[in-house]
């Protein structure tokens, strides 16, 4: 017994088969953003109103710029799952549809691998 609509088997619309991984997705980087989160924040705001010197010190440790490259990644892959939920839900017209998800993953991954970039190059002192 199928549940598909005579129409829908023809045109071979249905399951797409990629929502439970999106939602496994979405639910992991979510948990895993609440220990980054206070570890990224904890330095950050001691880092705070001190010197520019001192600052980058702080970074320069390893396990500060190990955690926030995971949490710069997380956050930015975890934007994205939820922005392309929101894009696929709310956006009818198919071509504005494409070239927003597009966009949203471009800019997603540009200004994430632009952040764990300023991280790895105050990490090494460059």
């Amino acid at each position: 017994m199928s549940f598909k609509t005579p129409r829908s088997i023809v045109t071979g619309l249905g399951s797409a088969k990629d929502g439970v991984h999106h939602w496994w997705s979405q639910r992991v980087t979510a948990v895993a953003l609440v220990p980054l989160t206070i570890l990224f924040v904890a330095p950050f705001g001691q880092s705070l109103g001190q010197s520019y010197e001192e600052a980058l010190s702080t970074y320069q440790n390893p396990f500060h710029a190990i955690i926030a490259v995971l949490f710069i990644a997380v956050a930015f892959r975890h934007m994205q799952l939820g922005l392309q939920v929101v894009i696929e839900d709310y956006v009818s017209n198919k071509a504005i549809r494409t070239a927003a998800l597009l966009g949203n993953s471009m800019f997603c991954g540009l200004f994430g691998a632009v952040g764990v970039f300023g991280v790895l190059k105050i990490a090494f002192g460059a």
